[in-house]
């Protein structure tokens, strides 16, 4: 008598994406099922992905998008709820988690290419905060934002970093205290994203506005997105002194004397990225 085989288990498909477009990389969270939330895998991988992306001349921009009807539900909370068994009922994971969670949406600010993000659906809590950590955000206009942790009763305090830096304090107050979903239409008005665009084109929009991006100078975009971010944190003075510095390192730069050039002589100029 034969014995049937053991069947080998199907393969898992990636939890994360990528493509290259052109000049621009597109990452996509895969984990429809878990209305894409942010597991300790998806946040490494992330991460890693923005660390190679920053190394790779040949990407000049980047795209986050997502798979399913979320666009992220936050932090897998089911994954932070089984560590309430450690001895320390889940301290130090949850130290853990959100440290590398916080440094991942760090990187998106502190990668040197703009990076974009596809709203297709709901972006809730951490799913929140990474739409407002991108540089700029293109949203359906199914989309929803929402910070809704005080509803189960965990403040979305790392997510009130970015939004907070988004979004205005009375608004960004109003998302966190309630709860509330807004609307894509809303998120634009108070700044949380740039354009709303009929459902499906979301994606092809992004990448579109990456794309156009990615034909300025690299190396003016690297020098002007750092300072955007520094400046903001500084005194009107101090802010003013250092957009003073490098503005005139800016003019020293190739491309700058390339691109002024070219303006003056009427014709399209040749970055060097330099």
């Amino acid at each position: 008598m034969s014995v049937q085989a053991a069947r080998a288990p199907s393969p898992q498909p990636p939890i994360l994406l990528r493509e290259i477009v052109g000049s621009v990389a597109v990452l996509t969270l895969n984990r429809p099922a878990a209305r894409n939330s942010l597991s300790e895998a998806m946040i490494g991988q992330l991460h890693a992905s923005l660390n190679a992306i920053a190394e790779d001349k040949h990407i000049r921009a980047a795209v986050i998008a997502a798979n399913g009807p979320a666009f992220s539900a936050g932090h897998d909370i089911k994954e932070l709820t089984a560590r309430r068994t450690d001895p320390d009922r889940g301290r130090a994971y949850f130290a853990q988690i959100m440290t590398a969670c916080s440094a991942m949406m760090q990187a998106v600010v502190h990668l040197p290419k703009p990076v974009v993000a596809a709203v297709q659906g709901i972006a809730t809590a951490a799913g929140c905060q990474l739409v407002a950590s991108c540089d700029l955000a293109i949203a359906s206009h199914e989309a929803k934002f929402a910070t809704p942790g005080v509803d189960i009763g965990l403040f979305c305090s790392t997510p009130m970093v970015a939004l907070s830096r988004n979004v205005p304090r009375k608004q960004a107050m109003e998302m966190l205290l309630t709860g509330e979903p807004v609307t894509a239409e809303r998120a634009r008005e108070i700044g949380l994203v740039n354009r709303v665009v009929p459902a499906g084109t979301e994606l092809g929009a992004a990448i579109e506005l990456a794309q156009q991006v990615a034909l300025k100078s690299a190396y003016t975009i690297k020098l002007g997105k750092e300072a955007f971010y520094r400046q903001a944190e500084m005194s009107l003075a101090d802010a003013y002194r250092y957009a003073a510095e490098v503005m005139t390192e800016n003019m020293m730069a190739r491309d700058a004397e390339e691109g002024i050039g070219a303006f003056i002589e009427k014709r399209a100029p040749t970055w060097r990225d330099e």
